[in-house]
C-alpha cells in the first residue's frame, strides 16, 4: 500500500505535561483513514501501553509499542545545573546543554518489548534529574529487538544541527547506528512548519545518506484532529499555571501536532516518499504479543512435609476451623470447606490464599491490627478459618460465589485493611518476604472531570473566577456520585437521560451566551484527559519473577525526596496488573483501626481493663442506644447528618441493622428511597410485603427489600433454579446494562421459572423487580465487614467515651477542622478536654480516668492535649521532657521545671509556645506573668548550671551538690483577657481548647445563621446560606489585576470552613474582617474541589458580643431509675415554659449525653433551675 501511512510518533494523554490525545480516538482517527497499524510514544514512560494495546486489537489495527525516552547527553548520572525555565523542550543548563534530550524508540518484538520495560525503569531508578533519563550505557545493554529513530527537535542529532554543529550531529546518528544495527536506525524527519525543522531536514537527509540509514517521516501529534489544537494549548495552561493570553507562555508552534490522514502526510514527504514507506515497513517487522489472563502468582515458600500448595492451604484451612468452630466440626462446615477448597485448588488460586494468610499472620503476631474483612472474601470460609477475615460467613449467610466464581477464571480479591501506621511495614515485610525486586505499590491517575474542565477553560481563558463558577454551578448535579459529561449535557445519550433533563440552564447559556460557548467548546477538549500521575492508595503487587519481567517500574520521589528513598511504583495501573494475571493486593492502612488500637491501649492504662475487641458481645445496650440516638460523630461509616437521623429513624437493635445501614446509605438506595423503606417496615410504619410468599424466608431479615446482592443471588437460585455461579452471572450482567445481555438473562430466567414451577409470569415480574434491585443492591460481605467495624467503635464510645475520644483526636491532630468538629463533640458529650498540662500530658492526647464516687460511679474523666501538637515543640523535645517526668515526678512550679530538664528543652521558643498552649496553667502561673518572666528564669537557671559545672561555687568552698536558686525572679499575678489568651491558645494549638469566643453565646449566634458550619458538609453545591463564627487564619492578598481579595477561616463550635471573598465583595465588606472578628457571613456553597466545602462570601456583617445573650449551657442530670414517660412529660413542660437561648443537656447515667433540640432551650435566669431541682433533686443540676 504505498499511499498509506503509519503514525509511529505519538503522544497520548499519558504524555501528562502535553498530550491533549484520548487513546480511543487516535486509534478510531487512524483505523478511519484506514492506516495499518499506529505507534505509541509517550515522553517518559510508559503508562497508557495497556491502554492503548487493547484499544487497537479490538478496533483491529497493529499497536506499535514504544516511548519517547528521555536521554541525558553523555551520562545518566550527570547533574548540570539548570538554567532558565524548565519545559518539555530540554531546559537549558550553564553548558550550553539541555538537561535532557528526546529518543524514539519502538519495539520490534517479544525481545524488544522486554528491552523497553528494562529502559523505561532504569531511567526512572538510575537516571532520574527532573526527568527520567537513560543514557548510551543503557541504551547499548538493552539494544536487541528495539528500532530507534534520531527523534524530533529535542534529540540530540537535532540539537546539534540547530547548534550549527553537522559533524557532531553525524556523530551522534553513528553511535546510535552502533547501537541498535543499521536497520533499527532510522533517521527522523518532521514538518510542523517550523522553520527549524525547514532548516535541518536537508542536513537530515544527507546524514542518511551518509550512514546508509533509512528516512522515516513522522508527525508527533499530540492530539487527534487539528481542530483541538486550542484545546492542547489549554492543557498546555492548565499544567503550567498560564493563561493562552500570555505571549511567553509554553506553547507549541502551529496547530500540526495532529494524527493526518495518510494523504495529508504523503504530501508533506512527496518529495523523500521512502520515509513514508519505510512507516509500513516498520508497522510490518513490529509484532508484539501481550499475554493477557494467564495467572502469575509468586511461588509460596511450603514448609517441609508439604510438597504443593492445595495440601498445605486444607492443613492450615481446617486446623483453623476447629479454632474457629470447635474441635468437631459441624458437616455444614466441612462440606463448605471441602467444596470451596476444590474450587480454589482447581482454579490454580491456593498460593494465593496463602500468600494472604501470612501476611495476616505477620501482621497479628506483630500486633498490627487488622480489619474484619472489606469486599466480597468476607463470603469465604476458607478465608474466616484462616483469620484473614473475621465474620462467620455460614452463620450470616455470605456467599462464596460472590467472592470467587467457578464459572469465570478471575483472579481473587481480598482486600487488607491495617492500622495505617504499619501499612509500610506490611509492604516491607512482602519485600522482605518475596525480594524487593518483586513488590511494588501501582500507579493511578487522576482525570480532569467535567466541573473541573469547564473551571480549568475559564481560567486559561482569561474569564474572572466567577464566570467558570456560574457555568459551573449550571452543570447537573453529580448523579450517583458522578459528574454527567459535557457531551452528554448537550446532547441526549440513554446513559445519561437523567443528567440531560438537569442541563436546561446549561444548555441555554451554551446557546445565548458566546463566553460560555468557548469555555464549554474548550472545556470539551480537557474533559477526561490525564492530569497526573500518583500512588494508589492501597494497590500492591507481588510478581513470581522481577517486576520488570511484566512490567516497566518507576520511583515516586515526593517534593525534596532523594528519588533513590523513593517508593517503587508501577508504570501501569491496577487494571493493567489484573489484566496481565499479576497478584494485585489492597494494603489499604484505615485510620479507623489506629483509632480502635489506640482506645485499647488506653483503656488498659488508665482502668486495667483488656477489651477483647473482636469477640464483642453484639447485642450491647449501650452501643444501641447510641445508635438509636444518633450519637455517632465520630463513628466510622456512621457520622454524617443524613446517617444520624437515618439512625433515629431505624432506631438499630441488632447487627443486622448496622450492616443494612452501611448497604443502604448511598446514592443508588437513597434515591429508591428504600432506606427509609427499611426504617418504616422495620418499625411497622410500613406494612412488609414480599414479592412472593416463598420470598419471606429469603428476604424476612430485610423486611422484604433486597438491599444486598447475595438477596438478588438467593432469589434467582430459589425461583429460576440458578446455581449460585449462574446467579453471580446474572447479578454482574445487571450491573452492566448491556441491552443484549439483559435479554438474553431474562429468557434464561423466565425458562428457569418455568422449569421449577413458579411459571413464566412470575419469572417476567419477578426478573423486572430483580433488574431494578440490581442497580441498588450492595455487596453483603462488604456491608457486614464494615458494619463490624461500625459496631466496634461503637462500642466503644458507648462505654469507653473519654478513652474513645481521646484516641480519636490523636488521629485527626494533624487534621485541624475535625479535630474542632470532635473538640465539640467532647463538649457536647460533657467530656473536659484540658490544654497540655506539663504535669499529665503525653506526647499525644490522653485520657485520665476519674476517680470512683461513693456509689462506685466514675467523676473526673477527662482528656488532656498531646504535648507535640503544641507549635514548635518536637516529638524528640517531648520524649526528653516526659523521661525527666517519668524519673523524678511531677514539677512543682515553673522555677522545678526549669531547673530539671535538659537544656534543649529550655528553648526559649519552646517553653514561650508552652507558656501559651496553656501548659503551666496547672502549676498556678498566669500566662501573662509568665510569658513576662520566662526568659529570666531560664537565663538564670542556665548560667547558675554553666557556674556549677565550671566548678565555680567550690571556690567558695560550697559542696558539689546540683544549683540552686539564690534570687528567683518573680512571675508577676498578671493574666490576659480571654481575647489575647485564647488567641494564644490558638495561635500554638491550632484549636481552641480552654475555652472557645463563641462559648455561651454559641445559641445566640445560631439564631442568626441557616446552619452550623459543621452542616455545610451535607448540604447541596450552590446555594446561600448564612454561617457564623470567629474569623482565623485571615489572609488578604492581591491578584494578577491589582485588585485585594481576601481568604479567611471561620470557625464555630462545631467545625471550620474556608471563606473565599473575590475583589467586588471585598470592596464592600473587606474593612470588616480583621483576625478573631465574631462575624455573620452569607454567600453561596462552592463546588467541593477535593470534597471540601468552601463559602463564596457576598456579604459580612460584624457580630458585637455586647448584643448578644451570653448563655451557658445547662447541665442536668436524670438518674436512669428516673427516666418514665411521665416525667419526661413533666421536664419537657417545665423546660417549655422558661425558653431562652441556653442549651440543655440531659445526661442519663455516667455514660449518656443528650443535647435536647433548640425548642428546649432555657433562660437559667427564670428560676428554671430551682424548678429543676425540686423535680429531679438536689443535685440535679450540674450547672447552671
Amino acid at each position: 500500500m504505498t499511499d498509506s501511512f503509519s503514525h509511529l510518533h505519538v503522544h497520548t494523554e499519558y504524555s501528562l505535561l502535553d498530550g491533549a490525545a484520548r487513546i480511543d480516538d487516535i486509534v478510531a482517527a487512524a483505523v478511519a483513514d484506514g492506516q495499518p497499524a499506529i505507534g505509541i510514544t509517550d515522553h517518559g514512560n510508559m503508562y497508557g501501553i495497556v491502554e492503548f494495546y487493547r484499544a487497537c486489537r479490538e478496533q483491529g489495527i497493529k499497536p506499535v509499542l514504544g516511548t519517547e525516552a528521555y536521554m541525558a547527553h553523555e551520562s545518566r548520572s550527570e547533574r548540570p545545573a539548570r538554567r532558565g525555565r524548565l519545559d518539555d523542550s530540554g531546559g537549558e543548563t550553564d553548558g550550553g546543554r539541555k538537561l535532557y534530550y528526546h529518543l524514539t524508540l519502538l519495539a520490534e518484538n517479544g525481545t524488544g518489548y522486554q528491552n523497553l520495560i528494562q529502559v523505561a525503569s532504569r531511567a526512572f531508578l538510575e537516571g532520574y534529574y527532573y526527568k527520567p533519563r537513560v543514557d548510551w550505557e543503557v541504551l547499548a545493554d538493552h539494544s536487541e529487538g528495539l528500532i530507534a529513530t534520531t527523534g524530533c527537535l529535542g534529540g540530540q542529532v537535532l540539537q546539534a544541527l540547530l547548534r550549527d554543529d553537522y559533524a557532531g550531529a553525524r556523530d551522534r546518528a553513528g553511535r546510535l547506528q552502533d547501537i541498535f544495527g543499521r536497520d533499527n536506525l532510522f533517521v527522523e524527519i518532521q514538518d510542523h512548519g517550523i522553520p527549524e525543522q525547514q532548516r535541518t531536514n536537508p542536513q537530515l537527509i544527507r546524514i542518511a545518506e551518509e550512514l546508509g540509514a533509512p528516512l522515516l517521516a513522522t508527525n508527533d501529534s499530540h492530539y487527534t484532529c487539528e481542530g483541538d489544537a486550542v484545546a492542547h494549548d489549554a492543557l498546555l495552561c492548565v499544567q503550567t499555571g498560564s493563561l493562552m493570553s500570555d505571549e511567553k507562555r509554553f506553547r507549541f508552534h502551529g496547530t500540526q501536532h495532529y494524527v493526518k490522514s495518510a494523504g495529508e502526510m504523503r504530501d508533506l514527504f512527496r518529495d523523500v516518499p521512502s520515509a513514508c514507506d519505510n512507516t509500513l515497513w516498520i508497522a510490518e517487522r513490529c509484532d508484539v504479543e501481550i499475554e493477557f489472563g494467564s495467572p502469575q502468582l509468586p511461588d509460596f515458600p511450603l514448609p517441609e512435609g508439604f510438597t504443593d500448595d492445595d495440601g498445605y492451604l486444607e492443613h492450615l484451612a481446617f486446623e483453623g476451623a476447629r479454632k474457629r468452630w470447635g474441635d468437631t466440626l459441624p458437616d455444614t462446615v466441612v462440606e463448605r470447606l471441602a467444596y470451596e477448597l476444590k474450587i480454589i485448588g482447581d482454579m490454580g488460586f491456593s498460593s494465593y490464599f496463602l500468600i494472604t494468610w501470612d501476611l495476616i499472620r505477620y501482621a497479628r503476631e506483630r500486633r498490627i491490627r487488622v480489619g474484619p474483612g472489606r469486599g466480597s472474601a468476607a463470603g469465604c470460609a476458607v478465608a474466616y478459618a484462616l483469620q484473614i477475615t473475621d465474620l462467620d460467613p455460614i452463620k450470616y449467610d455470605l456467599l462464596f460465589e460472590r467472592f470467587l466464581n467457578p464459572s469465570r477464571i478471575d483472579m481473587p480479591d481480598i482486600d487488607m485493611d491495617f492500622d495505617s501506621r504499619y501499612r509500610d511495614e506490611m509492604i516491607r515485610y512482602a519485600a522482605e518476604r518475596y525480594g524487593r525486586d518483586h513488590v511494588a505499590q501501582i500507579v493511578t491517575f487522576s482525570q480532569i472531570k467535567a466541573r473541573a474542565a469547564v473551571r480549568d477553560a475559564a481560567r486559561v481563558l482569561g474569564y474572572p473566577y466567577g464566570m467558570g463558577d456560574r457555568v459551573a454551578k449550571a452543570m447537573p448535579p453529580l448523579i450517583m456520585g458522578r459528574d454527567t459529561p459535557l457531551a452528554a449535557c448537550l446532547e441526549e445519550t440513554e446513559k445519561h437521560r437523567d443528567g440531560y433533563k438537569m442541563a436546561t440552564e446549561f444548555r441555554k447559556m451554551y446557546e445565548i451566551d458566546t463566553d460560555v460557548r468557548k469555555i464549554v467548546d474548550v472545556a470539551r477538549g480537557l474533559e477526561g484527559l490525564r492530569r497526573q500521575d500518583g500512588i494508589h492508595a492501597a494497590a500492591v503487587v507481588i510478581t513470581k519473577e522481577p517486576l520488570t519481567r511484566y512490567l516497566p517500574i518507576q520511583r515516586k520521589p515526593e517534593s525534596g525526596q532523594d528519588p533513590a528513598e523513593a517508593p517503587v511504583v508501577t508504570q501501569y495501573d491496577m487494571h493493567a496488573v489484573e489484566d496481565l494475571g499479576l497478584l494485585k493486593m489492597d494494603f489499604l492502612g484505615l485510620r479507623n483501626l489506629d483509632v480502635i488500637t489506640d482506645t485499647l491501649v488506653l483503656i488498659q492504662a488508665t482502668r486495667g481493663e483488656v477489651v477483647d475487641i473482636d469477640n464483642l458481645p453484639l447485642d450491647d445496650r449501650a452501643t444501641f442506644e447510641l445508635l438509636t440516638r444518633g450519637d455517632t460523630i465520630g463513628v466510622f461509616q456512621l457520622e454524617s447528618g443524613p446517617m444520624r437521623s437515618l439512625m433515629r429513624s431505624l432506631a438499630p437493635t441488632c447487627f443486622e441493622d448496622v450492616a443494612a445501614l452501611v448497604a443502604l446509605y448511598r446514592p443508588g438506595p437513597m434515591a429508591a428511597n428504600m432506606h427509609n423503606d427499611y426504617a418504616d417496615r422495620k418499625n411497622g410504619r410500613q406494612a412488609v410485603q414480599y414479592i412472593h410468599p416463598d420470598a419471606e424466608e429469603l428476604l424476612f431479615d430485610t423486611y422484604g427489600l433486597m438491599i444486598y446482592q447475595e438477596s438478588v443471588m438467593r432469589m434467582a437460585q430459589k425461583f429460576a433454579g440458578y446455581s449460585l455461579a449462574d446467579a453471580d452471572n446474572l447479578r454482574k450482567a445487571c450491573g452492566k446494562k448491556i441491552r443484549e445481555l439483559m435479554q438474553k438473562e431474562r429468557e434464561g430466567f423466565i425458562s428457569g421459572c418455568e422449569a421449577t414451577g413458579y411459571g413464566g409470569a412470575l419469572g417476567e415480574e419477578l426478573f423486572d423487580i430483580i433488574e431494578q434491585f440490581a442497580d441498588y443492591a450492595f455487596n453483603k460481605s462488604h456491608s457486614y465487614g464494615y458494619g463490624l467495624i461500625a459496631y466496634q467503635i461503637a462500642f466503644l464510645k458507648a462505654n469507653y467515651p473519654v478513652e474513645y475520644m481521646a484516641a480519636l483526636l490523636t488521629s485527626v491532630k494533624s487534621n485541624l477542622d475535625k479535630a474542632a468538629t470532635y473538640l465539640n463533640e467532647c463538649r457536647i458529650m460533657g467530656i473536659d478536654v484540658g490544654v497540655p498540662d506539663i504535669n499529665t500530658a503525653h506526647s499525644d492526647f490522653h485520657a485520665i480516668h476519674g476517680v470512683d464516687d461513693a456509689d462506685g460511679k466514675c467523676a473526673g474523666s477527662r482528656i488532656v492535649f498531646g504535648l507535640s501538637a503544641v507549635r514548635n515543640v518536637g516529638e524528640g523535645l517531648v520524649e526528653l521532657l516526659l523521661a525527666e517526668r517519668s524519673a523524678n515526678g511531677p514539677f512543682a512550679d515553673f522555677y522545678d521545671f526549669v531547673e530539671r530538664c535538659d537544656t534543649t528543652v529550655l528553648n526559649k521558643r519552646t517553653v514561650e509556645s508552652l507558656i501559651k498552649a496553656g501548659a503551666f496553667d496547672a502549676l498556678g502561673h498566669p500566662r501573662q506573668g509568665l510569658l513576662l518572666a520566662h526568659e529570666q528564669v531560664i537565663d538564670h537557671t542556665l548560667a547558675r548550671r554553666r557556674e556549677h559545672d565550671m566548678g565555680v561555687m567550690s571556690l567558695f568552698g560550697e559542696d558539689e551538690s546540683d544549683p540552686l536558686f539564690d534570687e528567683r525572679t518573680t512571675i508577676s499575678d498578671v493574666e490576659f483577657d480571654k481575647t489575647v489568651r485564647l488567641a494564644f491558645e490558638k495561635e500554638m494549638l491550632g484549636l481552641y481548647v480552654s475555652d472557645h469566643p463563641l462559648m455561651g453565646f454559641e445559641v445566640a449566634l445560631r439564631r442568626r445563621c441557616d446552619l452550623g458550619i459543621a452542616e455545610l458538609a451535607e448540604v447541596d453545591d450552590g446555594m446561600q446560606h448564612t454561617v457564623g463564627g470567629v474569623v482565623t487564619n485571615l489572609q488578604k492578598k492581591w491578584t494578577k489585576k491589582g485588585e485585594l481579595m481576601a481568604v479567611f477561616d471561620l470557625e464555630d463550635l462545631s467545625g471550620v470552613v474556608e471563606v473565599m471573598v473575590f475583589p467586588r465583595t471585598m470592596t464592600e465588606h473587606g474593612h470588616k474582617l480583621e483576625e478573631d472578628a465574631i462575624v455573620l457571613v452569607r454567600g453561596r456553597l462552592d463546588g467541593r474541589r477535593e470534597d471540601v466545602p468552601k463559602v463564596i462570601c457576598h456579604e459580612v456583617e460584624v457580630v458585637v458580643m455586647g448584643d448578644l445573650p451570653s448563655t451557658r449551657p445547662v447541665r442536668v442530670r436524670l438518674p436512669i431509675e428516673r427516666v418514665s414517660e411521665s416525667t419526661v412529660n413533666e421536664l419537657k413542660a417545665l423546660l417549655s415554659a422558661h425558653p431562652g437561648d441556653a442549651e440543655v443537656y440531659l445526661h442519663l447515667g455516667d455514660r449518656q449525653v443528650l443535647r435536647l433540640p433548640a425548642d428546649y432551650c432555657v433562660d437559667p435566669m427564670s428560676g428554671v433551675v430551682a424548678e429543676l431541682r425540686v423535680l429531679l433533686g438536689a443535685e440535679a443540676v450540674l450547672s447552671g
